[in-house]
């Protein structure tokens, strides 16, 4: 799932009226604070009833999965209808669904007209499994070893869509209600498409939703945000969500990293990792993630092993090898298996942990950096058969 970064002068900005929907407010992507404020404007309640009533509401759409009002036995019928008039709890159409040989399962949500995202998620990670969730549709970063990079950036996603990809895991894997001992969804990483930290409000508000006790119930420690590097945004993405970090790393100098994520020319290494050493939060038990993608020939030497423990020297971190996913015109090659060995031996003796994380949905182009690669190729067929038509 590769993490791709907005390189256009767009710095974290609350949704535009442009980005909302022209229907009525879906209250699931709103706050706690947001959905009082909402029923009182609404004039659904007063503002002495408005925690009350939300967290009736709250529970029903974040505890038990509800997508309409009708099945709120505890609300009476005359709130429940004027609830209905002003507001929705509708899930976005799903277009595609996916299931992988291995268990991956992979979604095309339609959140509007030309607006879709994929979501996968990905069995035994994390305690039960983890869900891969975007916070742009499409990016401007290309990353050149990253086919999600190559889309067009169309526009942030709200709190609402975001908080959407997990109601719709959920309905899949049949885990309502929230507090279910065998669930399977314990994780949630923002390593989908997009650069979450260009998108931080909408990402913070999203958090403090999945992460409510009396709702989707998931722990921050078992939230991770990955980002390419936007260093002046890092204090506040660990402020304001307590989420685990992960940095999309790649290259240990600065000349290589340039060309692979070129986000680095803005923030090159020793900005980045100052900023990174400066996580709040970051300790042996909140250790930041390094993700390094392995290129043959190109960033997977021993020198380079080396060069990668000295880069974090210090820190709480472990490192994450991740084998290189091929998609059609990628201008790499995967590592060999043995030079990924022989790379992560050398970690492991200076004391990192670095597991090679095993390629998960790649008959379905669910693994990292490929995602909406095979719905884009299936609608453009699509369209190539309407048109002879």
């Amino acid at each position: 799932m590769g993490v791709s970064l907005d390189l256009s002068p767009t710095p974290r900005t609350r949704t535009s009226s442009a980005q909302r929907s022209l229907g009525p407010v879906n209250l699931s992507g709103l706050t706690r604070p947001q959905l009082s404020t909402a029923l009182v404007e609404a004039d659904i309640c007063s503002p002495d009833k408005a925690r009350m009533r939300a967290g009736q509401l709250w529970r029903w759409m974040h505890h038990h999965g509800a997508t309409g009002f009708e099945t709120m036995t505890n609300v009476d019928k005359q709130t429940r209808a004027r609830l209905g008039e002003r507001f929705s709890l509708s899930r976005p159409e799903v277009v595609d669904r996916q299931v992988s040989v291995d268990g991956t399962r992979k979604w095309l949500i339609r959140f509007a007209p030309g607006i879709e995202a994929e979501t996968v998620y990905i069995p035994d990670v994390g305690r039960a499994g983890a869900l891969c969730v975007s916070s742009q549709v499409g990016c401007t970063l290309n990353c050149t070893f990253c086919h999600t990079g190559t889309q067009a950036l169309v526009r942030n996603l709200t709190a609402a869509e975001i908080t959407a990809q997990v109601q719709i895991a959920r309905d899949d894997l049949e885990e309502w209600p929230s507090d279910r001992e065998d669930r399977r969804l314990s994780n949630i990483v923002f390593m989908g498409m997009g650069e979450p930290l260009y998108n931080l409000d909408q990402v913070s508000d999203a958090i403090d939703i999945i992460s409510d006790n009396e709702g989707l119930g998931l722990s921050r420690r078992r939230i991770t945000v990955s980002t390419s590097g936007v260093v002046p945004e890092l204090k506040a993405l660990g402020e304001r969500t307590q989420a685990m970090l992960a940095i999309s790393l790649h290259a240990t100098n600065d000349a290589l990293r340039d060309v692979l994520v070129p986000l680095n020319r803005k923030y090159p290494l020793a900005e980045l990792m100052a900023g990174v050493r400066a996580y709040p939060g970051a300790s042996n038990a909140r250790r930041v993630t390094f993700e390094y993608v392995m290129l043959k020939g190109i960033n997977d030497s021993p020198a380079e092993a080396r060069a990668l423990v000295g880069l974090v020297r210090g820190m709480p971190a472990k490192i994450n090898l991740i084998p290189f996913n091929p998609w059609p015109g990628s201008p790499y090659e995967c590592s060999d298996w043995s030079t990924i060995e022989a790379f992560a031996e050398i970690v492991n003796r200076a004391g990192y942990a670095s597991p090679i994380r095993t390629p998960r949905g790649r008959d379905i182009l669910a693994a990292c950096g490929q995602l909406r690669s095979e719905s884009e190729k299936a609608r453009a067929s699509d369209r190539r058969r309407a048109s002879v038509g």
